[in-house]
């Protein structure tokens, strides 16, 4: 009895797995094929009402193709995704700017890599643990670890990509500040100096120099000041350039000097850094204990007491066996 209710589950669970895997590829090739028609009539009449656009998309290369393709396939993949409430999109939008996207379709196309990456590791992880366990408990459990991991690899990502635009704007604001505080006392306005800094800077630090230049675009589209400035500090994520930013807004409020408030910012964020350095040098010694242990000191003892061991053994056992 047992062993034909384990032979009833185990193809139970085969018939719902190639159940599952064919309904999965049915439902992407119908979202792939189904709204073909419309999107070329679309595309045809977009070329009727803009002959100068469908010339340059005769010279648009494939990859641009293949690429506006994915985007429009993501987007359809990410809508069981999309968040529910105004406040969960903004949070995601915020996050997505934080590491550099902030185009219309971010959100769709990062949601649908979610869930393709889900996909993945539904059927790349389950395949391996069936492969491997057989279609037990133990590969179930395989396979939702193996997916959920997947699930949160974009996330990742994304931290990573985060924190990395975020140094780099951290350890090149004291610099730019430098530059802005030259060109202040010169003679230009904030806007003339932002502009600069972004063209003199686009090649030791290019992001920070994207930043400004972004924000010089948005002031010579009418935008205000303090709006501008503060959008530079939330859509970056970076405290000390929020900090600037709100030090910049209160001295063009009370109309303070621009100069002596960006040279107050940048001693202080020189001093920061160069506490951040003596912390790091102070950790050194703590983290070098892992690496002498685990690797330096089995070398180090297998070389000392390597030659007194290899004596002891030619010296001690013939005397020990002959003593016997």
């Amino acid at each position: 009895m047992t062993l034909t209710l384990a032979f009833i589950s185990s193809t139970m669970m085969t018939q719902l797995a190639v159940f599952g895997g064919v309904a999965v590829a049915m439902w992407c090739a119908l979202e792939f094929f189904g709204n073909r028609g419309g999107g070329r009539a679309a595309e045809r009449l977009e070329e009727l009402s803009d002959p100068a656009g469908r010339r340059g998309e005769r010279g648009a290369s494939a990859g641009d193709k293949m690429g506006k393709i994915l985007k429009q396939e993501t987007a359809k993949l990410a809508a069981p995704l999309q968040p529910k409430t105004e406040e969960q999109q903004g949070k995601l939008k915020l996050r997505l700017a934080h590491g550099g996207f902030r185009t219309e379709t971010a959100v769709s196309i990062f949601l649908g890599i979610k869930l393709i990456c889900l996909i993945l590791g539904f059927l790349i992880g389950g395949g391996a643990a069936v492969w491997t366990k057989g279609l037990t408990q133990e590969a179930m459990i395989i396979t939702v670890a193996s997916a959920g991991v997947m699930f949160f690899v974009p996330d990742a990502g994304l931290w990573i990509i985060k924190k990395g635009r975020q140094d780099q704007i951290f350890y090149g604001l004291p610099d730019a500040l430098d530059l802005m505080v030259v060109c202040v006392e010169a003679g230009l306005g904030l806007d003339a100096a932002m502009r600069k800094v972004s063209e003199e800077m686009k090649n030791s630090y290019a992001v920070l120099a994207n930043e400004f230049a972004l924000c010089n675009l948005q002031l010579q589209m009418g935008s205000a000041r303090n709006t501008v400035l503060h959008e530079l500090g939330q859509r970056t994520g970076v405290d000390d350039l929020k900090a600037l930013s709100a030090i910049l807004i209160q001295a063009d409020k009370f109309g303070s000097s621009v100069a002596q408030a960006l040279r107050v910012q940048s001693d202080s964020m020189r001093t920061r850094r160069s506490q951040i350095a003596e912390e790091k040098a102070a950790k050194t010694a703590v983290k070098l204990i892992f690496p002498l242990v685990i690797f330096i000191f089995p070398a180090i003892f297998v070389v000392l007491v390597g030659p007194a061991a290899i004596t002891m053994i030619n010296e001690m056992f013939p005397a020990m066996s002959g003593g016997n």
